[in-house]
């Protein structure tokens, strides 16, 4: 397999400039380079720049994709719409996100290494299934980080006594089971964590009235204005003004789910065990049946096939040898079965003596137990 490394960046709150879009031009002759987007891949050689450095300069996604197993996707969102402390309380290992405060943005790096990458060939079709999670997180849902959080306990780097962060898992958004698939996290564990308490639901419509009800006249207006200012991240806002913080949670700790994961991991083995062993008693049953049926129709031949038998031999070769002794062992079992062995041992001496001559055709008879 030749080397695959594939690479996607995304701007999401401004445009590239014509000064921007010279300036990639002249890191890649071959990319594929919009107002928006940098998309390159390589088969052999790599991206002349540091994919941190463009994020800071240019971009607010990025996606890394190689066929040896790396996996990466990095968000770049504004710093005032993230609270630092509670990102901090994810207590993230650098081996699976970093945070990075550049300027007036957070850069959120994810990777992971040892992804198996078999059935993996394009990395297009990727950055467009993670993309809404930047929204999420803006939006207040943290979910993100608890499933890195998971990642972390499926790595073994989290010690049992640790509590699932709030607001737990609870059933994965799209962009957060694409993630899930991207980083190829363990689909025991992830069943594990739905077997326990659920992330909290979202606000229903009457709160959300109520909490906007609630402003200030001032903040409408200051909200509005700058809506009309265009802001990009006045919608993410104003929604996480209406989600309910994390609270604390009396969730599973990582041993409880590495446990829990273990036992549904030893479930599913058995069930495919148990699924093998009957699709293979059923082959068993068909080529039985269909066996039974094969020497039922032989027996009605009576003499044809006997002389199916001589027709094969006269032809003097491995092919004609191997048919004729098959046949003749087919003939012994109907033999065996309806008590005429004596006429059948008789018969079959006398194709020995008969053939004695051709002594590969003598030996497929011994090798077959024909004496």
């Amino acid at each position: 397999m030749s080397e695959y490394q594939y690479y996607e960046f995304q701007a999401v709150d401004r445009p590239l400039d014509e000064t921007a879009r010279g300036a990639l031009r002249a890191i890649s002759t071959r990319a594929r380079i919009t107002a928006t987007s940098f998309v390159n891949n390589y088969e052999w050689g790599d991206l002349k720049a540091d994919p941190r450095d463009l994020l800071k300069r240019y971009f607010d996604l990025f996606l890394y994709l190689a066929n040896w197993g790396s996996r990466r996707f990095a968000l770049r969102m504004p710093r005032h719409l993230l609270d630092l402390e509670v990102l901090d309380g994810f207590q993230l290992d650098d081996e699976v996100a970093s945070l990075t405060v550049a300027g007036g943005h957070v850069i959120v790096d994810i990777h992971r290494d040892e992804v198996d990458a078999e059935d993996w060939v394009d990395g297009s079709g990727w950055l467009s299934a993670l993309a809404p999670l930047r929204a999420e997180v803006l939006a207040g849902d943290l979910r993100l980080f608890v499933l890195l959080w998971l990642l972390q306990v499926e790595n073994g780097w989290t010690p049992d006594e640790a509590v699932m962060p709030a607001p737990g898992l609870g059933p994965l958004t799209g962009p957060l089971a694409a993630l899930a698939e991207f980083l190829d996290v363990d689909g025991d564990l992830l069943e594990a964590v739905a077997g326990f308490a659920a992330a909290a639901s979202e606000p229903s419509p009457a709160k959300v009235e109520a909490r906007i009800r609630a402003l200030t006249e001032d903040e409408k207006v200051a909200l509005l204005r700058r809506l009309h200012d265009g802001d990009a991240h006045v919608g993410a806002e104003l929604r996480r003004c209406c989600r309910p913080l994390p609270a604390g949670t009396d969730g599973p700790t990582a041993g409880e789910l590495r446990a829990a994961a273990a036992a549904i991991g030893a479930k599913r083995r058995q069930a495919a065990e148990e699924r093998k062993a009957a699709e293979s008693r059923r082959r068993e049953q068909d080529l039985a049946a269909a066996r039974a049926k094969h020497l039922v129709a032989l027996a009605k031949r009576g003499d044809s096939a006997w002389r199916e038998v001589d027709e094969q031999i006269a032809l003097r070769n491995a092919g004609g040898y191997d048919r004729a002794a098959a046949l003749l062992a087919d003939l012994g079992e109907i033999a065996a079965t309806a008590g005429s062995q004596d006429q059948f041992t008789r018969r079959i001496s006398d194709i020995r003596t008969r053939h004695d001559r051709k002594g590969k055709f003598i030996d497929r008879l011994d090798r077959a137990g024909l004496r």
